[in-house]
């Protein structure tokens, strides 16, 4: 029968057998490929299903416990003056030195004496900082430095191997700003405000006389009688 098969009719079945081969292989091409791609997807889908049930938030994990970390890190404040740029309250990390405390308020002032001061000093949440004049260590030996929130003096300077010895009295007549900023309670503005009235009245005759001062009652004369004179 194969005989009576023309060579023409050969040629057009050779053809037709080809292309069947040639659709059939592209049909299990795609279909493989078609596998393969849905495999993939449902691998990325758990994925980042996995990924989301750890990391709700879809942030990046290690991020997220810097920020934790940061957040429940301990802190203290204290109140820095003196020679420094930005004076005023400041918050630290808990452990903090004195050098820290100086760096957050914005660095020294050229006026500043740091040779006085033990910048290594762990500082203890609710303390004064007084950072020193270079001329200061000429007109108060005994200028105390650091004061606790009580204003019971912290450190002295030298002439005293006890850090916790006793205040020495600020006379109201002759300090300073940052001398009378030292004392618990009175701040930048009171402070200005007792210069303010020395120079307009003459001195103080009794120290009773600081509760003519704006700002200084009955209960802020009480915490800083004790440690002024005239």
């Amino acid at each position: 029968m194969l005989e009576k098969i023309s060579l023409k009719q050969r040629v057009i079945i050779g053809c037709i057998l080809v292309i069947i081969l040639l659709m059939g292989g592209i049909g299990i091409f795609i279909f493989t490929q078609n596998q393969e791609t849905e495999i993939d997807l449902s691998q990325l889908v758990d994925n980042v299903q996995n990924e989301n049930i750890s990391n709700p938030s879809g942030e990046n994990t290690e991020e997220n416990i810097n920020q934790i970390k940061e957040e429940h890190k301990e802190t203290i404040i204290v109140h820095i003056t003196g020679e420094v740029k930005n004076i005023g309250i400041i918050t630290l990390e808990k452990g903090a030195r004195i050098a820290d405390a100086i760096k957050k308020a914005g660095g020294e002032t050229k006026q500043a004496d740091l040779n006085e001061v033990n910048l290594a000093y762990e500082l203890q949440d609710g303390q004064q900082i007084y950072i020193p004049n270079k001329k200061d260590k000429i007109e108060n030996k005994e200028k105390m430095y650091i004061t606790s929130e009580s204003g019971n003096n912290v450190i002295k300077q030298e002439g005293s191997s006890n850090n916790k010895g006793v205040n020495k009295k600020v006379n109201i007549n002759t300090a300073n700003q940052s001398e009378l900023e030292t004392l618990p309670g009175i701040g930048e503005s009171i402070a200005g405000r007792i210069i303010e009235y020395r120079e307009q009245n003459g001195k103080f005759q009794k120290i009773e006389d600081l509760q003519n001062v704006k700002g200084i009652g009955d209960s802020k004369f009480a915490k800083i009688k004790e440690l002024v004179t005239v």
